[in-house]
């Protein structure tokens, strides 16, 4: 993985303006530690870090490329899944290649077949290229949205990154946030609309489209999304198709030159990419590393709950045993989970997921100090139903996003001037127009037609909300994090599968579970759903208590303009139990919601952010 960045002007000279790429690619150097690189021209400027994962000496970027005196130069950031399928249909068009790299086989898939690229690469990815003949720029992000892509239109400039970081660098863009900036932060956060960027005029390029940039403007196009299908195939068939598509995703996306290893938490979805991953180190003589999050004195203090049944630490070694992996238990102290709620803001340019963000901050960090990439089990709950709201009546039928459903009690902490933000009307809005893109067969069920809406909602918003936090947290460690569950092909194909198929027998994820018997142990497939662990220490919320004090104590906090001074006293007082519903999704509730607002005031501060209402 690496960092992109660009500055394209079509009607002025800025080449003269080097050091301003150079300080917009140097907000990138933890996404690519290892090397970095830069085109120059009259009105295309582009940089790029890179973290070397294969072909160390072939893999440099910018990289260019000519074929019949025509020049193409790209910088991408990303994994191609399907790298050799491609080179050998190149190869047979007489094209020829200067490294093993995926770099050169996605410029080359772009000569061969223009916008159309997107449709034959199988990856993740956010990538530009300028093509010289036609004088425009092309730029791309991957289906699921894997990989992020920033930009921004000024003065007749397009600016791009891989963070919002990159852009706020530049002399045209001030950190302002407006008014549907703050509603954003506080009927939708963590979460973002699709292509939002919060700031104002920064938006995001939603996965699955691409631009063209050209003296005529800048034009987005969907090139994928999930398609309705007839599922004729019976249940044994299906789940011998799931299980097919899943390991042929993990296995490829296996490929590095450098120390690669797992995340396993001892669920079924890490405990599957872990099973496939050591078997492949097995064949060629190796032993896969695998790695849990746990955190200090939670044996002491773990609660059993409808969401959190078990802890991972037993089930995490079971498997590791099981798999014969080596196997590292990862502990985060409430001092260091307090802390990093700062690091995992600078890594997000946002306010997050508060200590789930930080821990798995920390988490990368450490997992980075002896590889560079990892795989995960994201986007299986999203795709195959593992979450609560997909089985409650009462989320099934809400006319909302399930994990949103706290809206109204929001703007109890928000000061009198924010009152004012139509937190429930922003939020509905966005909830309507994402059920107008959902396809739908004829002649389905009632329960079915919703179920396809839950599905689609979650793969375009929750999941996408995932693995935004999963790319900034380790990547701000120069960590790669591949997830094989988000491989278009399974997203694609699960999308179609009949609600009763994928509730095989009742269970959450009962289709997943089926297909993975014979690869997992009986009682790692029967184990309960449980989400990302948290810490149940009440140390962690004396310290989130004791932060947001100070902050109330100083006038200069940013974040005093913005909140209900009594309210916010009151739930810091109460540990955040004043606030009965979850933020957002399962988890955030309590302490996680006081360091939701220390992380607000933190970004507010340093980011310098202006405030527009």
């Amino acid at each position: 993985m690496c960092g992109i960045a660009g500055w394209i002007n079509l009607k002025e000279d800025i080449s003269k303006n080097r050091d301003i790429i150079l300080n917009m690619t140097n907000t990138l150097k933890e996404r690519g530690p290892d090397d970095q690189g830069y085109y120059f021209s009259k009105n295309v400027l582009l940089g790029h870090r890179r973290l070397i994962v294969v072909d160390p000496s072939g893999g440099a970027q910018p990289m260019s490329k000519s074929v019949n005196g025509k020049k193409y130069i790209i910088v991408y950031n990303g994994e191609l899944y399907n790298t050799e399928d491609l080179r050998k249909v190149f190869i047979k068009q007489n094209y020829s290649f200067n490294s093993y790299s995926d770099t050169e086989v996605l410029l080359t898939s772009y000569i061969h077949w223009g916008v159309d690229c997107v449709k034959h690469i199988n990856g993740i990815y956010a990538f530009a290229i300028w093509d010289e003949i036609e004088n425009r720029l092309f730029m791309a992000r991957d289906p699921l949205g894997v990989k992020p892509l920033f930009y921004t239109i000024r003065n007749n400039s397009l600016l791009f990154g891989s963070e919002i970081k990159t852009l706020l660098v530049h002399p045209y863009v001030e950190p302002i946030v407006d008014k549907e900036g703050l509603t954003e932060i506080f009927a939708l956060g963590p979460a973002r609309s699709l292509g939002g960027g919060i700031f104002k005029d920064i938006h995001e390029v939603p996965p699955a489209n691409y631009g063209i940039y050209t003296e005529d403007g800048f034009k987005l196009r969907e090139y994928w999304k999930p398609e309705c299908r007839i599922h004729n195939e019976d249940i044994e068939t299906t789940a011998e198709h799931v299980r097919s598509l899943l390991v042929d995703a993990i296995k490829r996306q296996l490929v590095a030159d450098v120390p690669i290893c797992t995340f396993l938490s001892g669920g079924l979805d890490s405990s599957a990419i872990s099973a496939v991953a050591a078997s492949e180190f097995k064949k060629q003589g190796k032993i896969l590393k695998t790695y849990s999050i746990d955190y200090e004195d939670n044996d002491k203090y773990f609660e059993a709950n409808d969401f959190e049944p078990t802890p991972d630490r037993i089930w995490a070694l079971k498997m590791s045993e099981y798999i014969n992996s080596n196997h590292h238990g990862i502990i985060n102290t409430s001092e260091n989970l307090a802390n990093a709620l700062y690091n995992s803001v600078k890594a997000s340019d946002l306010p997050g997921m508060a200590d789930i963000d930080s821990s798995l901050y920390l988490f990368c960090r450490e997992i980075r100090k002896d590889n560079t990439v990892a795989l995960s089990g994201e986007c299986a709950d999203e795709i195959f139903g593992g979450y609560p709201w997909y089985r409650r009546p009462e989320d099934i039928n809400a006319h909302t996003f399930p994990w949103s459903k706290s809206v109204g009690a929001r703007k109890e902490i928000l000061s009198h001037e924010l009152k004012s933000l139509n937190l429930e009307e922003y939020l509905k809005e966005q909830y309507e127009s994402s059920i107008r893109q959902v396809p739908h067969l004829e002649g389905e069920s009632k329960l079915e037609h919703r179920m396809r809406e839950l599905f689609y909602l979650n793969i375009k918003w929750f999941m996408i909300t995932l693995l935004n936090r999963k790319d900034r947290m380790s990547m701000s460690n120069s960590l790669e994090v591949r997830v094989p569950f988000a491989d278009y092909r399974l997203v694609e194909y699960a999308f179609n599968i009949p609600s009763e198929i994928k509730f095989y027998k009742g269970r959450e994820k009962g289709l997943l579970r089926k297909a993975l018997k014979g690869i997992l142990p009986e009682d790692i497939i029967e184990r309960k759903k449980s989400p990302y662990p948290k810490t149940h220490n009440p140390e962690y919320t004396k310290r989130v208590q004791k932060w947001m004090k100070n902050i109330m104590k100083d006038k200069t906090s940013p974040i005093l303009n913005l909140i209900d001074k009594k309210s916010v006293k009151t739930l810091i007082e109460t540990g955040g139990a004043s606030f009965k519903a979850p933020w957002f999704g399962q988890l955030m509730r309590g302490p996680q919601l006081l360091a939701y607002l220390i992380q607000v005031n933190e970004w507010l501060k340093e980011y310098k952010v202006k405030i527009e209402i």
